[in-house]
């Protein structure tokens, strides 16, 4: 009879799987500009929860308050300040690449445009899909706004980052920023998406200045889930804007709210961006924020 060698085969021992969160990576770039003397905020939130309109009317209001005011849209899909501009503006990609990335070839109104009550925007586009870093386009917009003497005489700089993504790309905004807000509504996912981003933000403060200044709740009735969450991990409400159908009309017609017929609900949702403004100005305490791990916060929220 044939005897049919054994072939050792070893077997590794159970491998118990990470924390949450455990292994992820931290981007940097090789080169930080410093802004100067700006005020800057960077607004994320879930993507569609509208962190366009937060930021396009919030630098509407910082400019009826006076101040010199930059928006920076981080979305490949350029569409942060259609409302103030009424266009779907060039980006600084496109820029580049009718220049053949000759930076220096570039004049300020190539990339720069001026909206609605001189706010001044920009639109920073980004790689074609699945190629390229986005943190490597908010770094050249930077660059080119501070080479062009931009930044010098900006008050407010407004960076309205894309959806809920928090990779090493699109947190390059928090490099820069004073102030992180982040924009949410009243239910499951966007809080549970302003939780992983509040896990980013700090992970960025602790290399740079970013803090996290408080949450906005936005297409919302009630904010009785953002205030309970909030209460667990130490965040705080700085606004609220209700899910009214002005707001909604205003996109239609590609105009910020303080562009919209008067009325008493749409001058009340003014006056809260007006609020808003000023209580950023003046300056919101930096949050000692302890977000939940994804698990606990799914047990957490949507129980009475």
């Amino acid at each position: 009879m044939n005897s049919v060698s054994s072939i050792p085969v070893s077997i590794e021992p159970a491998r118990t799987p990470p924390p949450d969160g455990a292994g992820s990576v931290q981007y940097k770039s090789n080169e930080v500009v410093n802004i100067g003397k700006a005020k800057v905020f960077a607004v994320y939130g879930k993507g569609g929860i509208g962190k366009s309109t937060t930021s396009s009317n919030l630098s509407v209001a910082f400019s009826k308050l006076g101040k010199r005011v930059i928006q920076i849209g981080c979305d490949p899909k350029h569409d942060s300040t259609f409302t103030l501009t009424k266009s779907l503006v060039p980006t600084v990609i496109d820029a580049l690449e009718s220049v053949e990335f000759h930076s220096e070839e570039l004049q300020t109104d190539d990339f720069v445009y001026e909206g609605y009550n001189g706010v001044m925007c920009v639109e920073a586009g980004g790689p074609p899909a699945g190629t390229g870093c986005g943190g490597y386009v908010v770094g050249q917009t930077v660059k080119l706004l501070k080479q062009h003497h931009l930044l010098e005489d900006a008050d407010v700089v407004i960076f309205d980052v894309l959806g809920d993504v928090v990779c090493g790309g699109f947190a390059t905004p928090l490099q820069h920023a004073e102030r992180a807000v982040v924009v949410t509504a009243n239910d499951f996912d966007s809080i549970f998406a302003m939780n992983r981003i509040a896990s980013a933000i700090l992970a960025k403060s602790k290399n740079y200045p970013v803090r996290i200044g408080g949450v906005i709740a936005n297409r919302s009735a009630d904010t009785n889930e953002i205030d309970r969450f909030n209460e667990q991990v130490g965040m705080q409400r700085l606004a609220h804007f209700p899910d009214l159908d002005v707001i909604r009309r205003s996109r239609l017609k590609k105009s910020t709210l303080f562009e919209m017929e008067s009325s008493p609900e749409l001058d009340a949702v003014q006056d809260e961006y007006l609020k808003l403004a000023r209580s950023l100005w003046d300056g919101t305490e930096g949050l000692d924020v302890t977000p939940m791990k994804d698990r606990e916060l799914f047990d957490f929220l949507g129980f009475d």
